[in-house]
């Protein structure tokens, strides 16, 4: 994997030199991706230095007096900039923070919930003899009452 991160970051930058009008014989020769990085670097950091309070306020845009303004760079200059930064070895801090992964399930929550309430009917069903014979004494307890209080 390391391999193909490095030959596709050498790739680019020998696009890039052949860009900038340098013959490339082969782009695995350092001195050469040096020079076109070089030749690059001042490039990005001017592209950078005017666009910084642009890309500060946001990817797409952002609100100003209750309207939405687009950012002055477009997204595709944007994203060029930023490959060329990371190239660089720079950070690049403007991407937006990613989203936590969901650990809520889609779903209805009955689908859900079905093998616990099984289970608890199961255990209901257990206790129900129980359960009826406290009920009818009860009952019979509360007809009891009934029937002395009206003697």
């Amino acid at each position: 994997m390391a391999a193909k991160a490095k030959s596709a970051t050498t790739a680019v930058k020998a696009a890039l030199l052949s860009k900038s009008g340098q013959k490339v014989s082969s782009p695995s020769s350092s001195s050469q991706i040096e020079a076109a990085a070089k030749l690059n670097d001042s490039q990005w950091r001017k592209k950078y230095a005017r666009y910084k309070d642009e890309l500060s306020k946001g990817v797409w845009g952002y609100w100003e007096l209750g309207l939405w303004k687009p950012l002055a760079i477009s997204a595709l200059h944007r994203a060029k900039l930023r490959r060329e930064v990371l190239l660089a070895g720079e950070e690049w801090n403007h991407d937006p923070p990613r989203k936590p992964m969901r650990d809520v399930r889609k779903g209805h929550i009955c689908d859900r919930i079905a093998a616990q309430k099984r289970e608890n009917t199961a255990e209901l069903m257990k206790k129900m003899p129980q359960m009826l014979l406290d009920y009818k004494k009860r009952r019979w307890e509360k007809k009891m009452k009934e029937e002395e209080g009206k003697d």
